[in-house]
């Protein structure tokens, strides 16, 4: 997956929307009770969040606007690093003290993973449940609130992705919308297959109409999500490819961007870039993850292509009649890393020139080869390596965004600074520009905007009016 990142969220955070028709005919099962959900993970886990609360949402509970007032307490977690569960646990242990009279669910990627332990460790949890369970989720509380003390949901239903009968949506600028769940990739370090299960693709008709849906209710800028985004194989008769969903996706009325994340670099084809290339609806924004720079090293991740094979895929973006940017992940300290495997890495940085990198160091996981592996690297040694890298790519984002300044970009303005007297929006290639103008509410709105001074991580610029 792509960059994992913190979200505390009430999964009801501002003004959303029913994008799921279809709710059954079951009355609801909770009398005013509340919930909550608190999400740390990636976009899949955030619309996750939005899927779960939709559920609750239907059974007739509402959502709680802090932990204290909730009935139902829920943590969407991930699991792709080490330090992402050992967050999760500490987090439960804040919650300890507040347990009373309360269900305290654990839910997501390390609820899969770690399962009945996570009884075992936090005993005032008294709901694990996976990301396949969740249409159970309000059965499982119902049977809870009955006097039921513990309760797990852990298929990974492999005939279906994870829908949800509506999905609430929190962001009113943008929506996710799953198109594909699961990884048949065996990647040595990665517990995704474990924890959400081989891929399954939702039939295209289903994708494109929840993009109607969301067009017809104003949404203007849809991301498609998968763990591996572009497996995408339609199971419906019409067999759609990913670059045929993307068009016809990006042909909806009122869609006037379409983003999709994450990539695996095997089954990046010549033809998603030339749909980019030719349909200005489609981003020209591609997370790629690399994961490394060295050929064996690769190998060892089992990641299904050589330092040669991406740069050959690179080679076909930089060659695009549109200037397409290009982030990726990169993990250092791999098992058996050398000195001259990590530099390959950092010279990957210059043979590319990516306009943002989200590197993390080697975290050993469960379930995975790469953790018994041997020639572990010291964590000194991998927290060096990834302060160089990241030094290398910060300099090379000084060099890219020095090279901006003057350009004008149509942003979606979704944030206002007022300590700053500053809006920020987001192009399509996904640069953030913090801006400044004389005009109000323009949250929402579609604006040029020229830049007018660069740092690393950040543009600054004025409105064009």
């Amino acid at each position: 997956m792509s960059k994992t990142f913190d979200i505390g969220i009430s999964a009801l955070a501002g003004p959303g929307e029913f994008a799921q028709a279809n709710v059954d005919s079951a009355p609801p099962l909770s009398n005013g009770k509340s919930f909550f959900i608190e999400t740390f993970g990636c976009q899949m886990n955030v619309h996750d969040a939005e899927k779960v609360a939709g559920v609750f949402l239907a059974r007739g509970y509402r959502a709680a606007q802090s932990i204290a007032e909730a009935d139902v307490m829920l943590y969407n977690t991930c699991s792709i690093r080490e330090k992402a569960a050992q967050k999760v646990f500490s987090r439960l242990g804040a919650w300890r003290g507040i347990a009373d009279g309360k269900i305290i669910g654990v839910i997501g990627c390390l609820a899969q993973q770690e399962g009945e332990d996570i009884f075992e460790r936090a005993p005032w949890v008294s709901l694990v449940c996976g990301s396949a369970s969740y249409r159970k989720l309000p059965q499982m509380v119902a049977e809870l609130e009955a006097g039921g003390r513990r309760l797990m949901g852990l298929d990974l239903d492999t005939d279906e992705t994870f829908e949800t009968e509506i999905t609430r949506r929190d962001n009113p600028l943008r929506a996710y919308v799953t198109i594909i769940e699961g990884c048949d990739y065996s990647c040595s370090y990665c517990v995704v297959p474990h924890t959400r299960g081989p891929e399954r693709s939702r039939p295209s008709d289903a994708v494109l109409s929840e993009a109607r849906r969301l067009a017809d209710a104003g949404y203007t800028e849809i991301q498609l999500l998968g763990q591996t985004v572009n497996s995408y194989r339609d199971p419906s008769a019409r067999t759609l490819s990913f670059v045929e969903l993307l068009r016809e996706v990006a042909s909806v009325a009122g869609i006037r961007r379409v983003r999709f994340t994450t990539s695996h670099p095997n089954d990046f084809h010549r033809e998603i870039v030339d749909a980019i290339d030719a349909t200005p609806v489609l981003c020209d924004h591609i997370h790629l993850p690399v994961q490394s720079g060295s050929t064996r090293v690769l190998g060892a991740m089992r990641r299904t292509y050589t330092r040669e094979e991406y740069l050959e895929k690179i080679a076909w973006i930089r060659a695009a009649r549109r200037l397409i940017s290009v982030t990726t992940d990169i993990i250092v300290g791999f098992p058996g890393e050398t000195e001259n495997d990590f530099e390959q890495s950092v010279t990957l940085l210059d043979a590319v020139g990516y306009d943002g990198v989200y590197a993390f160091t080697y975290s050993p996981r469960p379930n995975t080869t790469a953790s018994t592996m041997p020639d572990a690297i010291p964590e000194e040694e991998k927290y060096r390596r990834l302060a160089v890298l990241q030094d290398r790519q910060r300099q090379i984002q000084i060099e890219r965004n020095n090279k901006l300044v003057g350009s004008a970009f149509e942003l979606l303005v979704d944030t206002h600074h007022s300590a700053r007297g500053q809006w920020a929006g987001r192009s399509t290639s996904n640069l953030i520009v913090n801006f400044t103008s004389p005009l109000q509410n323009l949250l929402g709105e579609y604006v040029q905007a020229r830049v007018t001074r660069a740092a690393p991580f950040s543009l600054v610029g004025e409105q064009v009016i």
